[in-house]
């Protein structure tokens, strides 16, 4: 290929909402430090692998698919036989990514943060067939799992004011959060700052030739390449991707605002959640969560949207249980009054736990489908709640015992079903 024609392969470049630097220009197209393709490029020639870095803070128990986005991208990486640099950011946790935060958040325990881990790498693909998991954690050479503890938790007073010597604050208030922060006269506490020269300074510890990272990132990011060129090393390319929108097609992917999809739930959740989301957000889901070929899939919006679901479901769970999801769906729309949702195998729910006579809000929470009992009224009174394909009106409805409703499907929006069971 001539210099300078050099572009990204189809792997690499889908999703991809920003990649810095570019190297556009012809005099710096071939520069394996200004253009991507070029590194990658001279990967090959020289038999070394690329070290592309993702870096978690697990703050939480739980990974959804709009995390899964850069996981997916990193595991490209994985396949194309580069090394994935996963870290696991056990020091950083306990500051907290000031991004997109409004005020100083609070700060996690080490054992928080390692029990927060633990999930996350189960979740990941640990100890599973890499076929159905989001990273390949048995492939020799093409995972490193570290946790920045290994070099932040020994940094002595000397190497924090040279980290601190190579920012300035009006660089940091240039930040978009700590600007508006700054603006509104909402306090910044001086640990803040820290955040994104510790979280550069794992690109160095590193030495990483790619970071991954969602566009709200590029501050962090592009502070790990200064960081690098300060220490002498060669600068990280920074490829961000997009924030992927929760299933109301609107706001972001996020658990507080209950509109995720979680990797460990079960094929029908998933599946009937996903055929659900809006028109308007199928192609952006397609494009990031799967690897289908945009233009060989039907134009009909709807079966666009069953063929999106049903793929992202198969890669969590494999074909058979993805296409019996897809028949279990149709068949508890089609049951709406009751009948079709009998043959459906829908995820159980256990009734031991509770105690009758049980009015409707309560058996809501107790079985688990709702998250408190104010919750579970609301969803009543709003008419979201059907048993049986019967909608529930009355919060204070009572059931006598557990055998009034074995066997039934309870049944909250349009996405989540329970079978309800004594056992």
């Amino acid at each position: 290929m001539a210099m300078g024609t050099w572009a990204l392969p189809d792997w690499l470049e889908r999703g991809v909402a920003d990649l810095f630097p570019a190297g556009a220009a012809a005099e710096s197209a071939a520069d394996p430090d200004q253009q991507l393709a070029a590194r990658l490029v001279q990967a090959e020639r020289t038999g070394r692998p690329l070290r592309v870095k993702l870096g978690i803070d697990p703050t939480g128990s739980d990974i959804h698919l709009g995390h899964s986005i850069l996981f997916r991208k990193l595991r490209a990486f994985q396949d194309a036989g580069h090394t994935a640099v996963l870290i696991i950011g056990d020091f950083t946790a306990r500051i907290g990514d000031p991004t997109g935060k409004s005020a100083t958040r609070v700060q996690l325990s080490a054992a928080q943060v390692e029990a927060n881990a633990e999930t996350y790498l189960v979740q990941l693909g640990l100890g599973q067939d890499p076929a159905h998991a989001l990273l390949d954690f048995q492939t020799p050479g093409r995972l490193e799992v570290r946790r920045n503890s290994e070099w932040l938790a020994g940094l002595d007073l000397p190497q924090v004011i040279e980290l601190l010597g190579t920012s300035t604050v009006g660089q940091m208030l240039a930040k978009e959060d700590f600007a508006n922060r700054y603006g509104s006269g909402t306090p910044i506490s001086l640990h803040e700052f820290l955040y994104p020269l510790l979280q550069g300074y794992d690109s160095v510890q590193v030495r990483a030739d790619v970071e991954l990272g969602g566009t709200d990132q590029k501050f962090n990011v592009a502070m790990g390449r200064d960081l690098q060129r300060h220490f002498g090393q060669r600068p990280q390319f920074g490829m961000l991707l997009p924030i992927l929108p929760g299933l109301d097609g609107v706001q972001k992917m996020s658990k507080s605002l209950g509109n995720t999809v979680g990797l460990t739930e079960d094929p029908l959740s998933m599946y009937s959640k996903l055929e659900k989301v809006p028109d308007a957000a199928v192609e952006e889901y397609l494009t990031l969560l799967t690897d289908l070929e945009l233009a060989a899939l039907p134009v009909n919006p709807r079966e666009r949207q069953k063929a999106m679901a049903l793929e992202i479901t198969r890669q969590r769970h494999g074909v058979a249980a993805a296409e019996a999801a897809q028949a279990d769906a149709a068949k508890l729309v089609a049951g709406a009054a009751g009948s079709g949702a009998a043959d459906a195998e829908v995820p159980e729910a256990s009734l031991a736990a509770v105690n009758f006579p049980a009015k409707a809000f309560y058996l809501l929470s107790a079985v688990g489908i709702c998250a408190s009992s104010s919750e579970a009224r609301r969803q009543i009174q709003g008419g979201g709640v059907k048993l049986d394909g019967e909608k529930l009106t009355d919060p204070n409805q009572e059931f006598a015992t557990a055998a009034a409703l074995e066997g039934k499907v309870l049944q909250l929006g349009k996405k989540t079903f329970r079978r309800l069971v004594s056992a």
